[in-house]
């Protein structure tokens, strides 16, 4: 069991990340934490693991929970053994096997006789049969790490693991074999992650959000359909407020009219009936304060209508207030852009792939690039971008303008401003006013202009790319997406899926997310083996 009671965090510069947040996990449960990019889901896990300590409120663990990050580069010096913290057990294990059977070595051991056995059957299980626990955690790929902390869960037998996007760095194989260890294993389980079919297997969603932890009793289907609801009443919500704030100003106008016109009215009775100075004077200051408090009535009306309206906008998703210009008169559907004839490469007199590839990339196709970690995909693009000549073979190559987007997002520079950023992509000579709008679409407002690109999260790096991307003159006629979704949020997989949906041009996606394929229409694989 997990207790978090009241649990606050702030961070070393004083701002408060959240707030009175209180979740409590039952034994052998399991649930997914989600929310959106900084809205704190790695900080409370590692509030949970005991790695960071709360501001305030309490922590409470039924045991000592096993938390796998989601970047391991702090590993790089490491042995696979000391990354999962078993090396002195090994090493006493091997002394006591040798004779050296001493009182510490025994105590250090804790009769876990079969530890040697449980780290075979756990490597062999996630494709690692053949490493060497010895072996630097710095000469494996992501995905290589993420199995091994996987591994450290049947090798400790921990009650409660905490797992911080564990599918990030897996190809289909290693998701397949995560989303299978999942269902089978018993121990409580809180899960972060963007994975849509990996959260459709949980029966819990915990969003944390600005106003705390919101429980929805069910899988990510559920939840989604169960926030169209509240999103859909917030519109509703809005469109009411918005006619409200309009009837309010009308009223506001009418009133103020009638009110000139009776006291026009009155004057030139005044005049008729030859009223007193005096007195009218006295007319004309009760009509004037009559006339301050009647509008001083509707401003405050006026403004309290208007300060609902805001509060609602602000609860509105970012899908809802983003808007995509992408300018795709240059492309031309169907064209040729790249051909391969029976075509390969090697490294060190290794050819890379078994099989020699023939294809051709056509204007306006949207093609997944897939294979097992190791594959060449990323020789394939450098291949299609002209940075590598191929060992054999035959190429072929349309002019044509092509933008590679990594999962680092490499074409952004960070070091200059979010605004001087955009500058680099202003090819059309768009005036400041008009590239501040433009940031502004992609919920860049004034406070970002001056932030550098390096205090960027993966999500606003992917929106500030996109903006680019719209800056520019024209649509690229081949956009490459190597992993897009790894360090995005669900929320802003679905800004990258709207905004990929609206571009006309040829994409071309490195990717392990099934649903991310899917919702982007991809109709072509090309498959290295």
């Amino acid at each position: 069991m997990l207790i978090l009671q009241n649990i606050a965090y702030i961070h070393p510069d004083k701002e408060l990340l959240f707030d009175n947040i209180n979740l409590t996990v039952n034994s052998q449960n399991k649930i997914a934490l989600i929310g959106n990019n900084g809205s704190g889901k790695s900080t409370l896990l590692k509030i949970m693991a005991g790695i960071l300590q709360a501001s305030d409120g309490i922590v409470t663990t039924s045991s000592k929970p096993y938390y796998i990050p989601q970047i391991f580069g702090q590993f790089n010096d490491f042995t696979i053994a000391q990354a999962l913290k078993i090396e002195e057990k090994l090493n006493v294990l091997n002394e006591i096997l040798n004779g050296n059977v001493t009182e510490n070595n025994l105590t250090v051991l804790n009769d876990d006789w079969t530890i040697e056995e449980r780290c075979r059957e756990a490597l062999a299980y996630w494709h690692l049969k053949d490493f060497d626990l010895s072996q630097s955690m710095a000469n494996l790929s992501g995905g290589e790490k993420t199995k091994v902390f996987l591994a450290g869960i049947s090798i400790h037998q921990p009650e409660i693991v905490l797992l911080d996007e564990p599918s990030n760095h897996l190809d289909t194989l290693g998701r397949q074999l995560l989303y299978d260890f999942i269902k089978s294993n018993s121990c409580t389980m809180i899960i972060v992650s963007h994975d849509r079919i990996l959260l459709n297997q949980l029966t819990v969603i915990y969003e944390l959000n600005k106003r705390g932890i919101s429980v929805y009793g069910g899988n990510y289907d559920f939840y989604a359909e169960q926030k169209q609801i509240e999103n859909n009443a917030l519109n509703q919500d809005l469109k009411s407020k918005e006619k409200a704030l309009r009837k309010a100003k009308e009223i506001e106008r009418e009133t103020i009219e009638r009110k000139q016109k009776l006291e026009h009215r009155g004057k030139k009775q005044q005049k008729k009936e030859g009223t007193g100075k005096s007195m009218t004077d006295k007319m004309k200051n009760d009509a004037e304060k009559s006339a301050s408090r009647l509008k001083n009535i509707h401003i405050e009306k006026v403004d309290y209508i208007s300060q609902n309206l805001n509060n609602l906008r602000k609860e509105l998703p970012d899908m809802d207030k983003m808007k995509f210009v992408f300018d795709n008169s240059s492309l031309h559907k169907g064209k040729m852009l790249f051909s391969a004839i029976n075509i390969n490469h090697e490294y060190s007199n290794n050819l890379l792939w078994k099989q020699n590839l023939s294809f051709q990339i056509i204007s306006g196709e949207r093609i997944s690039l897939k294979g097992l970690n190791g594959s060449g995909k990323t020789t394939l693009i450098k291949i299609i971008l002209g940075e590598i000549i191929p060992k054999f073979g035959i190429i072929n190559r349309t002019e044509n303008k092509c933008v590679y987007i990594d999962q680092d997002y490499s074409l952004i520079n960070n070091q200059l401003s979010v605004y001087e950023q955009t500058q680099r992509f202003n090819s059309s000579a768009l005036q400041e006013h008009e590239i501040k709008i433009r940031l502004n679409r992609f919920l860049f407002l004034k406070e970002y202009w001056d932030k550098t690109c390096n205090t960027l999260s993966g999500g606003e790096k992917m929106r500030l790319m996109l903006c680019c991307l719209t800056i520019s003159n024209q649509a690229p006629d081949i956009i490459i997406l190597d992993e897009p979704t790894n360090n995005l949020d669900i929320q802003n997989i679905e800004i990258l899926i709207a905004a990929i949906n609206e571009y006309k041009g040829t994409l071309i996606v490195v990717s392990h997310d099934q649903y991310f394929l899917e919702q982007i229409n991809v109709i072509r694989t090309i498959e290295l083996i």
